[in-house]
């Protein structure tokens, strides 16, 4: 049995904050918390080296040989530590524990993220390198995506998340390569770019593609027009200025995506009139996660942690939620925790409820087959109720996985009692 274990189901406050520490004897600086491990690979596609950071769950394990959905965040350097905060409040109950891996665009952000080439903005001439999203998507397709799968413990259960040009980027993804990723966060996305030309094309693919099992999530800054103050949510649609033209954008695009919600995508579309483009994204990432994933949220906990719950209702419920986690990710994912089935068989025992702490063991022992400790606590079960040759068979077989000497120990002791 685990000991000590809580399980908490609540929703709390998210806290961030960064403190740098000085180290008077050295003169270096330490950090509370560091985030996202450096990697790197060389692209043939972009003739490059490109940096990545990669950040593994809290419960990873080499030993359990256990996969992860991920989530790729673009703008890695500045949103990989915000996008890890986020899970560490919120993974287990909110969005799913997921390996996070920050691509690095520090250098020729414009060039990758922008999808189509201009030399003139708002009547300006523009000569940075721009609109090659086509390259950088096949960077992320054909040399990204399978060196992480190869090198980390992930599945092909993907998250984009984007900012900005990183937000352009992100709907380009959704419209043009769809079957890349399953989940969308475009924060404030510039699709103001070259006269609104992704915008335009959205509106033929929207209404002629089929987006099951896919998730957008968008958000719009209260940033609406810096020159006038008079313009607000309300009334920013009937202005013609190349001021509102990046909101206005955003807006048309979400109304866009509603009027063809026949497609099948699931759409949550958010303003903040609080908070400006370079604020933006700490919300919008919170907000993001937890909307893309409500089909992940435990349902029915009231029921789970009463007492008074029949046996057949609550294995209902149970065997519910692994058929919908299944629908979502395309894969057998167990519906809960380990330690959760764990403790709820332990918690029926003492209640004198036998059959549903049986039923609770039993379900332990499907959906991790190869933990010693699932079997060990069907053994104690047995052995509660006497049942002491059930007993020996199952902390044999603990024994067998582990090899650890306690559960041989246990074995003799049951011997002696059978």
């Amino acid at each position: 049995m685990t000991k000590g274990l809580k399980i908490v189901l609540t929703i709390g406050l998210i806290i961030f904050f960064q403190q740098f520490v000085k180290a008077q004897a050295n003169q270096k600086q330490h950090f509370l918390q560091k985030v996202g491990v450096l990697d790197s690979l060389h692209s043939n596609i972009l003739n490059e080296t490109r940096r990545i950071y990669v950040q593994l769950p809290a419960d990873y394990n080499p030993d359990n040989k256990k996969e992860y959905p991920v989530v790729y965040v673009l703008d890695g350097e500045v949103f990989l530590p915000t996008v890890c905060d986020v899970q560490s409040y919120y993974s287990g109950g909110f969005t799913p524990e997921m390996v996070i891996v920050g691509i690095s665009n520090h250098k020729n952000r414009t060039r990758d993220l922008t999808t189509s080439k201009i030399t003139t903005k708002y009547g300006m001439p523009f000569k940075e390198k721009n609109g090659e999203a086509t390259h950088f998507y096949k960077f992320i397709e054909n040399e990204l995506i399978p060196y992480v799968e190869n090198k980390y413990p992930v599945t092909h259960y993907r998250t984009l998340i984007g900012h900005s040009y990183g937000g352009l980027f992100t709907i380009y993804m959704l419209l043009k390569h769809p079957d890349v990723f399953s989940n969308y966060i475009a924060i404030d996305p510039s699709l103001d770019w070259d006269n609104q030309k992704l915008l335009k094309e959205a509106r033929g693919i929207l209404a002629t593609h089929h987006y099951k099992n896919k998730a957008l999530f968008m958000s719009l800054s209260g940033q609406l027009d810096m020159q006038n103050s008079q313009i607000t949510i309300d009334n920013v649609m009937q202005d013609t200025t190349d001021f509102t033209l990046f909101a206005r954008s955003n807006i048309a695009f979400s109304r866009l995506v509603k009027q063809n919600a026949k497609d099948g995508l699931t759409f949550d579309w958010k303003f903040y009139p609080k908070d400006i483009h370079g604020t933006i994204p700490y919300p919008s990432i919170k907000d993001g996660l937890v909307s893309l994933f409500k089909w992940y949220q435990m349902e029915h906990t009231d029921k789970i942690n009463s007492f008074d719950t029949p046996k057949e209702e609550l294995l209902s419920i149970i065997k519910h939620r692994a058929k919908k986690l299944k629908e979502h990710f395309g894969y057998f994912v167990p519906p809960y925790p380990e330690e959760l089935l764990n403790m709820l068989g332990y918690m029926n025992m003492d209640r004198q409820h036998p059959k549903k702490a049986k039923m609770y063991f039993e379900l332990e022992i499907g959906y991790y087959p190869q933990s010693a400790n699932a079997y060990d606590s069907m053994a104690e079960y047995y052995e509660k109720q006497g049942d002491f040759a059930n007993a020996i068979i199952n902390e044999t077989k603990a024994f067998e996985i582990s090899g650890d000497k306690s559960y041989k120990e246990k074995i003799e002791r049951l011997k002696e009692k059978k």
